[in-house]
């Protein structure tokens, strides 16, 4: 997707530029294609732990504090997930409903984009209920894991990720 809408934006600067016209549509397909990726990419974020943390507070706790915070944090993303893929489901019907069209040149049905989006957040909801689902299981038998698997990543845990992408480019290179 994202590839797509690059090689159009490309298109249309090299269209505005040497034929004086315009393709019409890329900042519409640009803002579907970042809302949809958006979407997908919740689910990835959260399994990766990337999403943003406080993590002042949660350094200064003992173990069952930081269980117990990460239980929050995770039924909260997770009900915050659902209310999203509820009121996307609500606006794609609408626009079935309504036989919604973008207000741009292209004449969008706005189900299309939509119904993407939508199974982007659903995914999402999904992923976010299971970690959840997951998290509360382990309070009760591994709290240890529970926030090694749902705590904010420590400071070791990111080197070592960063020690790897750098150490798989440079192997790269050298092929």
């Amino acid at each position: 997707m994202l590839l797509g809408v690059a090689l159009f934006v490309t298109a249309e600067i090299l269209a505005r530029r040497f034929f004086n016209i315009s393709l019409q549509g890329g900042d519409e397909l640009g803002g579907y294609m970042l809302a949809i990726l958006a979407a997908f990419g919740f689910s990835y974020a959260l399994i990766e732990r990337a999403h943003t943390r406080v993590e002042i507070l949660i350094e200064r706790v003992g173990p069952r504090i930081q269980a117990v915070l990460n239980i929050f944090s995770a039924w909260c993303i997770a009900l915050m997930a659902v209310f999203m893929a509820w009121r996307a489901w609500a606006t794609l019907m609408e626009s079935v409903e309504y036989r919604s069209l973008s207000g741009t040149p292209l004449m969008t049905p706005l189900w299309q984009p939509q119904s993407l989006w939508f199974a982007g957040l659903l995914l999402f909801a999904g992923v976010a209920l299971a970690a959840a689902v997951h998290a509360t299981l382990l309070m009760l038998h591994d709290q240890h894991r529970l926030n090694r698997f749902y705590g904010v990543k420590t400071l070791e845990e990111v080197i070592e990720e960063e020690t790897l992408t750098s150490e798989s480019g440079m192997e790269s290179a050298a092929r």
